[in-house]
């Protein structure tokens, strides 16, 4: 695809941060320097048991890795899409890292990552660093480091919320619709869908030309009658919404090629 390159790749030194950890209420120390590593996998259908398994598995064989503090194993909707319908091959991992090192060992290492990528017919895997964030995934935030600034290049958005089961009707009444427009959006390069739990806990992963797309995109039609009738409703108990700088994104999604 052009525009994306591995702006960083394996073996390269990680570039110096000053900042320390951060605190958070508690005592907590949440790292200054993030990196979230997600991968995109379609599964060939011989694999497809495997597959399962690996969702159901979920991420407790991630648990040691080293500098790990927050991993997910999720399905997808019908495609690798946001919507209803399973899918029998699309799922995903996302990962955050306490350092750009520690996701890079994760990624040249980790049994999961090997086997998604030899079992699958497409995959792609990223390696973000975050520049905005807010909200939380099961009460873990992602930080930012507050010298980073918006990229003039790609960006990737995840947006992530637990629906409240009585708000599960509305959201996918309006969900159809916002999906559509996301696959057929100017400047949108790749897009997927993935749950941790049918109906009720989603989201979505997305990689844009540039933070104007992705914005022009964000608040327009259907997406944002989304937005607005979800934060009106209150139909979420927990939601979170974070964009990242692609330091690498390689691989292939839905006869795309990423290097």
């Amino acid at each position: 695809m052009s525009g994306i390159q591995p702006l960083l790749r394996h073996g390269d030194p990680e570039p110096a941060r000053s900042s320390p950890d951060v605190e958070r209420p508690g005592g907590v120390q949440l790292p200054a320097d993030p990196v979230v590593v997600i991968m995109l996998a379609d599964i060939q259908p011989r694999w497809w048991p495997w597959g399962w398994q690996n969702i159901v598995r979920g991420a407790a064989p991630l648990a040691a890795s080293p500098g790990l503090r927050l991993a997910k194993v999720m399905g997808s909707g019908a495609g690798g899409g946001f919507v209803l319908r399973p899918s029998p091959s699309h799922q995903g991992m996302v990962a955050l890292f306490d350092s750009l090192a520690q996701a890079e060992a994760f990624v040249a290492t980790a049994p999961r990552v090997q086997a998604l990528r030899e079992r699958s017919r497409e995959w792609v895997l990223m390696l973000l660093r975050p520049w905005s964030s807010r909200g939380s995934w099961d009460g873990q935030r992602i930080p930012v480091d507050a010298g980073i600034s918006p990229p003039a290049g790609p960006v990737v958005a995840l947006t992530r919320a637990s629906i409240r089961p009585r708000q599960a009707g509305p959201f996918w009444k309006l969900a159809p619709a916002a999906q559509a427009g996301l696959a057929g959006a100017p400047g949108c390069r790749l897009a997927a869908g993935l749950g941790e739990a049918p109906l009720l806990r989603q989201c979505t992963v997305s990689l844009w030309d540039d933070v104007a797309a992705m914005d022009a995109y964000a608040r327009a039609g259907a997406h944002q009658a989304a937005i607005r009738a979800a934060h009106a409703g209150g139909w979420f108990s927990e939601s979170m919404f974070v964009r990242f700088t692609p330091l690498r994104v390689q691989g292939r999604w839905q006869g795309v090629g990423f290097e």
